[in-house]
């Protein structure tokens, strides 16, 4: 093992980029390195420390590699990919919903109704400024105060696009009017969910409930049987909401297990 420093990135995006890191060289040919962080404040739970484990960046990344590592309870954000590995606190789960299990309730099912007027088109990842237009509204909007707002369109761009994983861009539009994108991974057997914004004006849409729905009958049609969500975190807002989307499995000491009404089995 060799520990070294690096610095901070200048990108409010890239949070899970500390000021230091210490550097664990894997023994193993072929596989990453990780770098850990230096505790810093959790943004979800002000009163608590976040230590991020994240994989070397100058290494070579890819689909199959992230997809093994996105199972390790990994996340990507642009060229990053990062895992939360807080001392004294197991709160943000890493979470997937299985998509051939799962089945609406009625308040999912009554959000379609709502959006069925709404056209979909998938689009590979290309930078749109259209996009970054709808991006920006609503950072500022939801995110006001917290890193995130006033966001650049290299900023945007750098959070959501990645050089070696295969990225879909999934536009929601009322006629000509863009209401909503979501950005979506493919990997082997899976979706990953990156990233859905939207416009804020349309709150009443839910398009954030909408979008999920979309996307897992969406790898439920390419046979994918997984549809990573990212974290859940029961004691935020900002991520409790992932609890409705069931059947779903959380990641516990590195066993998937099933997650019910907010609890692990």
């Amino acid at each position: 093992m060799s520990i070294s420093l690096i610095s901070r990135s200048s990108d409010p995006h890239q949070r899970q980029i500390p000021s230091f890191t210490a550097r664990f060289d894997s023994n193993t040919r072929g596989q990453p390195m990780f770098y850990a962080t230096i505790p810093d404040r959790c943004p979800y739970l002000g009163d608590r420390d976040m230590v991020s484990m994240f994989a070397d960046p100058h290494q070579p990344m890819d689909a199959a590699t992230y997809g093994r590592l996105i199972r390790l309870g990994f996340r990507r954000s642009g060229e990053h990919v990062y895992r939360h590995q807080c001392r004294n606190c197991t709160a943000c789960v890493p979470m997937r919903v299985n998509t051939n299990d799962f089945a609406a309730d009625r308040k999912q099912r009554r959000v379609h109704r709502i959006n069925k007027d709404l056209s979909v088109q998938v689009r590979d990842a290309v930078y749109d400024p259209r996009h970054f237009k709808l991006y920006e509204a609503y950072v500022n909007h939801r995110h006001q105060g917290g890193g995130m707002d006033n966001p650049s369109s290299e900023s945007y761009w750098a959070f959501i696009h990645s050089t070696w994983c295969k990225t879909l861009l999934v536009e929601f539009s009322l006629g000509d009017q863009l209401l909503c994108v979501a950005v979506i991974d493919e990997l082997p057997g899976a979706l990953s969910a990156v990233y859905t914004f939207f416009d804020p004006e349309a709150e009443r849409r839910s398009l954030g409930t909408y979008a999920i729905l979309w996307q897992i009958a969406y790898a439920k049609k390419q046979q994918r049987p997984h549809l990573y969500l990212g974290y859940w975190n029961q004691e935020t807002h900002k991520m409790a909401y992932k609890a409705d989307f069931m059947p779903a499995h959380g990641l516990y000491d590195g066993i998937w297990k099933p997650l019910r009404d907010g609890r692990k089995l």
